[in-house]
This record gives structure tokens, C-alpha cells and sequence, in this order.
């Protein structure tokens, strides 16, 4: 049976990342694992979302807001029973595709990585391509994707 010692999961305040957050957390307890919870800023997202003003105010806010959801979540896998020391948080800024699967394994070489199922439509996966797809295609690593019910549900009407 495989025992997984890091879990990298990434969140984006979807519900689909913080149901596979939840997974993450009853995973790391049973294999004694720590969970390292990645919020990546779409530097690229900013300068669109704010007319191409990114200033320092608007940056300073957005982490300011990453960081507070990251404690909520924190807190939340602490009540659900993962010991403190077992949670890392972090924030980068960039491509969220290439942070997930290439740059942060890098650096802390995660031995699985679970991570909700895109909130993408049909339209939006075409022109922009979908997170989970493209870490699945190159994450070095074990990857699952959560899906959630309501996911199930929209496939089995397919």
C-alpha cells in the first residue's frame, strides 16, 4: 500500500478545492502526512480583472485576502483533526498550471497532489484549458482529482 508523506493541495476558494481539501486532510491523517495548502495568484487574471493597473495596494490586498482565507481552511483541518505541525501554507504568483505541476514540486517534492476537478465550462476549458487536466498530463508525482457530486451528476446526464 502506498504511504504518502506530502500532500500538496491547491486551492482557489472553489468548492471543488476545498472538498478535495477535505479528502486531503483524512488522507495525511491516516498516512501521518503533512499537507502543504498552495493558493496561487493568477498574476495574469490581475492585470485583466483591474484594467491593467496592478499596483502595489491591489497586490498587498489580494495577498492579504489569500492569506486570511488560508487560516480559515487552516483552522478547519486543524477541527477535523490534523495536527497543526502537519499544515504548511502557501502563496505564489503566476500560472497556476505550471506552479501546481512543475515549480512547487520543485521545490518540496509532494509525493501526491490532490486537487478538486475544474469549475470550467465546456467553453472555458477550450480556450484556457483546464488546471486539473493540465497537471494530471505533467505532474511528476501521483496526482487524484476530486470530483464532486454535483460533477458526477452533470457527466451521467452526458
Amino acid at each position: 500500500m502506498q504511504e504518502y508523506q506530502r500532500i500538496l493541495v491547491p486551492v482557489d476558494g472553489s468548492s471543488e478545492s476545498e472538498t478535495a481539501l477535505q479528502k486531503a486532510t483524512q488522507v495525511a491523517i491516516r498516512n501521518h502526512a503533512t499537507v502543504d495548502v498552495l493558493n496561487v495568484l493568477d498574476t495574469r487574471q490581475f492585470v485583466g480583472a483591474y484594467g491593467g493597473m496592478l499596483t502595489g495596494d491591489i497586490i498587498y490586498q489580494i495577498t492579504e485576502d489569500s492569506q486570511s482565507y488560508l487560516a480559515r481552511l487552516k483552522e478547519q483541518m486543524i477541527a477535523d483533526g490534523l495536527s497543526e505541525d502537519k499544515i504548511k501554507i502557501h502563496i505564489r504568483y503566476g500560472d497556476p498550471k505550471v506552479i501546481i505541476a512543475v515549480d512547487f514540486f520543485k521545490d518540496y517534492n509532494d509525493d501526491l497532489i490532490i486537487l478538486g476537478s475544474t469549475g470550467l465550462n465546456a467553453v472555458e476549458r477550450l480556450l484556457v484549458g483546464s488546471v486539473s487536466s493540465y497537471v494530471i498530463r505533467n505532474a511528476q508525482t501521483d496526482v487524484i482529482v476530486v470530483r464532486t457530486k454535483l460533477d458526477n451528476q452533470t457527466l451521467a446526464d452526458k
